[in-house]
């Protein structure tokens, strides 16, 4: 209703049978992970008079779509292209996507939020952009059609659980830029070959 102006954290936290989401002009505030593990939510729409937050082809954004804050879990699409606007993946964004098979990130995105692509089980590769700094804690993990990943010079920093339970990554190039690796970070891989740069601090 009109008169929410804040959904908090997990406010709809595994609400499996919620298909659909009306965000009022009102809203002014979404917390991290609000709609994870809505299974069944395939649509966000916002209002457009709300001066915040905007939603496209049922997705939700900030304002001014620099920011993907939720991709729905719901929809069926097995391939997304993230809009050039983009610049920054949110915290749980596509936590839990299991349809989606490949993403398409832009160029111009700098900031992948932690959990961003967890419980994705049928995302077969991933390629991070040159620009990216850090890749978040627990941003892959439960990828477990992952069988490549691509991280560029740009990263310093690996977080924990990053790609935990990734069961058929095999193969991963650690590059010389970064300085740290989280613990966990590649827990429960069949990893065969790995190649650690000469940052590693």
């Amino acid at each position: 209703p009109d008169s929410i102006i804040s959904i908090g954290n997990s406010a709809f936290y595994d609400c499996t049978r919620l298909i659909s989401v009306t965000i009022p002009d009102s809203v002014t505030s979404i917390g991290g992970g609000a709609f994870s593990g809505c299974t069944s939510l395939t649509s966000i729409e916002v209002s457009d008079n709300n001066e915040n937050y905007s939603s496209f082809d049922g997705v939700l954004f900030n304002k001014d779509k620099s920011e993907l804050i939720t991709y729905p879990a719901g929809k069926a699409d097995s391939e997304y292209a993230i809009p050039n606007s983009v610049t920054s993946i949110g915290s749980y964004a596509f936590c839990g996507c299991t349809s989606l098979t490949s993403v398409e990130i832009p160029d111009g995105v700098t900031s992948i939020g932690d959990r961003a692509f967890s419980l994705c089980t049928s995302l077969t590769s991933v390629e991070i952009p040159y620009g990216v700094t850090s890749i978040g804690e627990v941003t892959f993990s439960n990828c477990r059609s992952l069988a490549s990943i691509t991280i560029p010079d740009s990263v310093t920093s690996i977080g924990e659980f990053a790609f935990l339970s990734c069961t058929i990554l095999t193969s991963v190039t650690i590059p010389n830029s970064v300085t740290t690796i989280g613990g966990y970070a590649f827990y429960d891989n069949p990893l065969t070959s790995v190649t650690i740069g000469n940052g590693i601090q």
